[in-house]
């Protein structure tokens, strides 16, 4: 770089601008013997010299011809002019089913005699809504004769630009992937959950054992609302503004799809973990108007969109228990299991039910219930329960149905009178139905409430009425016992109101009536036998471990503001939070199933508190049976291992303070070695004066006089009594 430094304006060619800022360096280049007039420079504005910029812009334009919401319909009827119109408007009435054909989107090209030549070009306002009617309509049956071809136009200059030579692919290596349940195989059966705070998300493992969680995962920033576990515990999934992202593994979390939807607000996943549906709102251009929504359905393993549904928020508001700008979410229910076959979501007079192999209506048509308000998905078999309420002004009673799927029969119908409102409750294996009635009393100025058991997987599904020894009770709670046939209640109207437990078995029969509890919820353990009876908000956190069993209470505790209380998938602990809504208290604490508290952990703005869920057992229920009869035969291995892991700890604990205790004692020597050192040398400053025993210090006593309290009294004198 020695050549290199600044030129002078005597080595700048004539006819350039000179700055004075600018730095100038030297090219050993002799411009006054260099002919400018010879130099060619390449053609083009850029002189041969590309930007990266260009260079990516160039690549786009390959890629992408711009044509991504346009389809090519090959295969259609060949007719005469007269019968142009009538071929459009079938066109148009297939096509515009899936999405909006823009004005002037529909070309159907004529030869010179007027004829169409058999194929259409139609243009979408959207390449989404362009996929979803090439996937939809290829293979399309108009008549015997007319089998709909549909592709993509971007597709035909891609298909034009295949080589006429084949050539062998490059085979590349094989990189195995991550393992996805690898987390799974913990050798010491622990559980995972993930906690969002801030701006930071954690994922642990709960090591109960220890006391105190072991740290898998962090990251900042990780997410811009919300983290979300799918229904097994495969992908832990992010919101962001582009859209959503699912991660997965055991420690790593490598970002393993993406997909893309703008604004995007809320999340679902199928129970099957195989499709995501999104949603997003956005604000109308009017006041006139309302908000627009969009949905979209995905295939999770491929990213690729699937189904768009778009409308107004009015659209979408029907049913549903909670959600966002009106609508309710989630404004789409699947179907139980883990098959993912259906979904469906309810409209005006009719609940619509969608086959996920086509993501079209079952046998092309809703299924037509008038005034429907509810409905819901049995959760292990494709069974809906519907809500009617009355109608024709009292004339027409209420109604609770079971219809099957796909056959659209309805299995079972109860007729319900002077309805006000209706509650639904599956039982976790899809055995027992409850139906809570709220009914009007003769004078309409009140309401009580009783139940409709279902036996749905009994013959002819009998019902059994369930109504509480008072009738006036107000339902506070209510939960089926998950794998069980019992169920809990809280009723009352004082602020500590009375629990009560009954059994579907043979007959339905109450086990017992806990009184006057603090307590508003009711949270079953996974697998049955055990529940909190939690005391949230008014309460400030009250929990009663109870076993049902039993009919006993192992525990009382208090997590005080506690806003959730969430149970491991295995049963064997359970966490209670108090997440940002209040401002104090944020964090949670672990506990044992019996309520013993395990550790805690304070977290400010604390938001989330999820635990991975855990996929269905491979085991059968005759495996699950014998494992509980010979539980001591294979627990011995765990407790060793326990008891190592103690001992460990405790040697681990023990060492630690043997270091602490040496680390002082080598300092107290190190001290009292260099108090010996300056000893002459402190006997010199004090002139003489020795200063290291304690015999040459005089102890004082000093008495210290303190008021203890003043008492101010009113003496009577006589005064009074005087004349």
């Amino acid at each position: 770089m020695a050549d290199v430094e600044e030129a002078p304006h005597s080595m700048v060619p004539p006819g350039t601008a000179v700055e004075e800022e600018q730095p100038r360096i030297q090219l050993n280049i002799d411009w006054g013997n260099v002919d400018l007039d010879s130099i060619v420079l390449p053609p083009g504005d850029d002189m041969g010299i590309k930007s990266d910029d260009e260079e990516e812009e160039e690549e786009t334009l390959e890629t992408d011809t711009g044509f991504g919401n346009v389809i090519i319909v090959d295969n259609l009827p060949v007719v005469a002019s007269e019968k142009y119109e009538k071929l459009e408007g079938v066109i148009r009435k297939i096509f515009g089913q899936i999405g909006v054909i823009t004005p002037n989107g529909l070309l159907m090209p004529r030869d010179e005699s007027g004829k169409t030549k058999g194929y259409a070009f139609i243009e979408y306002s959207t390449p989404q809504e362009a996929q979803t009617a090439r996937e939809q309509t290829n293979g399309y049956k108009l008549d015997r004769s007319h089998v709909f071809v549909v592709n993509m136009f971007d597709d035909y200059d891609k298909y034009m630009k295949v080589p006429d030579e084949w050539n062998s692919p490059e085979i590349k290596p094989y990189t195995p992937g991550e393992n996805l349940v690898a987390w799974l195989t913990d050798d010491r059966g622990r559980d995972q959950f993930v906690i969002r705070f801030g701006s930071e998300t954690e994922v642990y493992w709960n090591n109960a054992s220890q006391g105190k969680p072991d740290p898998v995962y962090h990251r900042t920033f990780w997410t811009e609302s919300f983290v979300q576990w799918s229904p097994l515990g495969t992908y832990l999934a992010t919101i962001h503004r582009q859209g959503a992202a699912v991660w997965g593994g055991e420690k790593s979390f490598n970002r393993l799809m993406r997909y893309i939807h703008p604004q995007v607000k809320l999340i679902d996943f199928s129970p099957g973990e195989k499709f995501m549906v999104t949603y997003s709102s956005h604000e109308p251009s009017s006041h006139r108007d309302t908000q627009r929504v969009t949905l979209m359905v995905f295939d999770v393993r491929s990213g690729k969109v699937l189904r768009e549904f778009k409308g107004s928020a009015d659209d979408f508001a029907t049913g549903g228990t909670g959600g966002i700008a009106g609508v309710s979410w989630p404004v789409f229910q699947w179907a139980g299991g883990r098959d993912d076959k259906y979904f469906a979501r309810i409209g005006k007079n009719a609940i619509s039910v969608y086959e996920t192999d086509t993501m079209g209506l079952l046998d092309k048509k809703s299924l037509k219930v008038e005034n429907v308000v509810d409905f819901c998905w049995s959760p292990t078999d494709p069974l809906l329960s519907l809500f009617v309420p009355e109608g024709g002004g009292g004339n027409q009673p209420a109604r609770v149905s079971l219809v099957s799927i796909p056959s659209r029969e309805e299995l079972r119908q109860k007729n319900l009178f002077s309805v006000s409102d209706c509650k639904m409750y599956w039982q976790s294996n899809g055995e027992y139905l409850a139906v809570k009635v709220d009914r009007y009393t003769k004078t309409k100025k009140s309401t009580y409430t009783g139940f409709e058991l279902f036996r749905v997987k009994e013959r002819d599904i009998p019902i059994e009425v369930l109504e509480l020894e008072n009738k006036n009770d107000k339902i506070i709670a209510f939960a089926w016992e998950p794998k069980g046939h019992r169920f809990a209640i809280i009723h009352g109207d004082s602020p500590r109101p009375d629990i009560s437990f009954y059994s579907m078995k043979g007959r339905v029969t109450k086990l017992t009536t806990l009184k006057g509890r603090q307590a508003n919820a009711l949270y079953w353990s996974p697998l049955g036998r055990f529940i909190i009876l939690a005391g949230l908000k008014a309460y400030n956190g009250q929990l009663e471990f109870y076993n049902v069993d039993d009919l006993e209470t192992m525990a009382t505790a208090e997590h005080f503001m506690a806003t959730d209380v969430d149970w491991d998938p295995t049963g064997r602990f359970c966490s209670t939070s108090v997440t940002s809504v209040h401002q104090m208290e944020n964090g949670f604490n672990i506990w044992s199933f019996q309520g013993k508290l395990l550790y805690r952990l304070p977290r400010d703005r604390f938001f989330q508190f999820l635990w991975r869920p855990r996929p269905p057992t491979l085991l059968t229920p005759e495996d699950e049976a014998e494992i509980a009869k010979n539980l001591r035969k294979y627990s011995k291995k765990y407790e060793a291992d326990d008891l190592a892991r103690s001992l460990e700890g405790t040697e681990r604990d023990t060492e630690n303070r043997r270091k602490l205790v040496d680390e002082w004692k080598s300092w107290v020597a190190q001290w009292k070695a260099a108090q010996e050192e300056e000893k002459e040398e402190r006997y010199i400053l004090r002139d003489g004066v020795p200063s290291d025993t304690e015999e040459d210090y005089e102890a004082e006593e000093v008495e210290v006089e303190e008021i203890i309290n003043i008492e101010e009294e009113v003496v009577a004198f006589g005064f009074d009594n005087q004349d």
